[in-house]
């Protein structure tokens, strides 16, 4: 085993760009469709795995809504969850900030309620079992209307103690962020931090609205803003983060092929990006493969890695304290690993 790959496996990180229902293995769809005695158009295991097989956003979206009607309890969302973070663990993420789409399972009849229970129990019992911290990050479905949008907050408001911030999700194109700025505007006073997908089908002019419109605080994904060379200068001057996912931008053909993936280029240009796997099980990797995968295709050398790993805690929405806590932790690491 290389050295650097070594380090990239035991060095510790976080992730700020995860869906949870993007976890769904298909062992697991198929086990929770046979529990819940969900009919699925998949005879097999390997029928499951060519339904992964796709080459754009919305063709991956019409699998993944698919793969949430297996999802049903409580105990489903808590084995859902808790099975993502045993990956975690082993992959030494020590902290992670997690997106879910309620509106993809409340229009199913699941309830508000439901999800959460699922979800906060696999948290706690992560944090008692291997000490990995989590926040709840609660996304608006962007090719729903807003009013759908509003109904969701409403719902996410009574469990402000369990939900940290609101994102934006789901098909980019034709739905810029400007759309939801009233709904964005009322969570931002009910007390939740703001984050949003933009700029990685959409233009630039998308992640320019998200800033200004939905003032959020975090930028998911974000890759085309490197077309507008102001803005670029704007969000590298704002120290604001970006989480990047690079299994998915290829298997989404954000990039072509991650060799020509501008991950670099956000360094170079002063930018804070970070390293995420968006929804690993359909996009082929969790945490330490997609800083594997980036790392051989751009040869990326051993302090670039350690800026990833230190991004992806500056990153965070952790207190100032937990947040130096996870940064002196990080470079004793690094001394030690040298």
């Amino acid at each position: 085993m290389s050295f650097i790959k070594r380090f990239i496996e035991e060095m510790p990180k976080a992730e700020l760009h995860l869906h949870i229902e993007g976890t769904l293995e298909p062992e697991m769809m198929l086990a929770l469709a046979k529990r819940n005695k969900v009919k699925l158009p998949y005879a097999s295991l390997e029928d499951v795995r060519k339904a992964y097989e796709f080459s754009c956003l919305q063709d991956f979206l019409d699998v993944y809504y698919l793969g949430m009607s297996v999802l049903l309890t409580s105990d489903d969302f808590f084995d859902l969850a808790y099975a993502y973070l045993e990956k975690m663990n082993a992959q030494n993420v020590r902290h992670v900030e997690v997106f879910f789409d309620p509106q993809g399972h409340t229009e199913r009849g699941v309830s508000f309620d439901t999800v959460m229970t699922g979800l906060t129990n696999a948290f706690d019992k992560a944090k008692r079992d291997f000490g990995i911290s989590s926040k709840l990050i609660m996304c608006f479905l962007r090719h729903l209307p807003e009013d759908s949008a509003f109904e969701t907050l409403e719902s996410a408001c009574k469990c402000k103690s369990y939900i940290h911030g609101v994102g934006l999700d789901s098909s980019e194109n034709g739905h810029p962020p400007s759309k939801f700025e009233r709904v964005f505007k009322q969570a931002r006073e009910s007390g939740f931090v703001a984050v949003a997908h933009a700029g990685e089908e959409g233009p630039p002019a998308y992640v320019s609205e998200a800033l200004d419109l939905l003032q959020i605080k975090r930028i998911d994904h974000g890759n085309r803003l490197l077309e507008d060379g102001a803005l670029t200068r704007r969000v590298a001057d704002s120290g604001m983060a970006m989480t990047v996912c690079p299994l998915s931008n290829k298997r989404l053909q954000v990039v072509e092929d991650l060799s020509n993936h501008p991950l670099r280029k956000m360094l170079k240009a002063g930018l804070r990006p970070t390293i995420n796997s968006d929804d690993p099980s359909y996009f082929g990797g969790y945490m330490n493969e997609n800083y594997l995968a980036l790392q051989t295709a751009l040869d990326l050398n051993l302090d670039e890695i350690i800026q990833l790993g230190r991004n992806s805690f500056l990153g965070s929405f952790m207190t100032d304290k937990e947040k130096q806590k996870s940064l002196d932790d990080f470079d004793l690491f690094t001394q030690k690993f040298r």
